[in-house]
């Protein structure tokens, strides 16, 4: 049996340009494309695997949601809700929750990081703390 190891490269230097056209590309197919994907995604799961089916498909959808807004809004994050020697928000793998987690086990979290993750936590008790995943590649600065 061959076992590949997965190597960690540094991310290529990218063309702002090419940044800036691949996004509102992305935009563009995500309005046309989007809600079309969205209604056939729920309709598949609830004719192959019931309301299990569409309760899958939802959370998939919110955990690359979460995602998005830990890269969209990492900056405003960074300066509300974490100290400056805490675990930055920004890695596109990582959700929110999972940053606050780790935030929080650092306590490197300001009084707003801790109102917010309060609230997480009276909706789901240690939300944060259970969400926090320890495989995540780290960012490159």
């Amino acid at each position: 049996m061959i076992i590949k190891k997965r190597g960690h490269a540094k991310d290529k230097k990218a063309n702002p340009f090419i940044g800036i056209l691949l996004f509102l590309i992305s935009i563009v197919l995500m309005t046309l494309t989007g809600p079309l994907g969205l209604l056939y995604g729920f309709l598949h799961k609830l004719f192959t695997k019931g309301i299990t089916g569409i309760g899958e498909f939802a959370l998939q959808i919110a955990i690359s949601v979460d995602q998005l807004g830990n890269v969209v809004m990492q900056h405003l994050f960074n300066a509300l809700w974490i100290s400056k020697d805490g675990y930055a928000f920004g890695n596109r793998d990582e959700t929110i929750s999972s940053v606050l987690g780790k935030n929080k086990q650092l306590q490197t979290l300001t009084g707003f990081g801790r109102a917010i993750d309060g609230f997480l936590d009276f909706i789901d008790p240690n939300h944060s703390l259970n969400s926090i995943d320890y495989y995540v590649e780290p960012l490159q600065k």
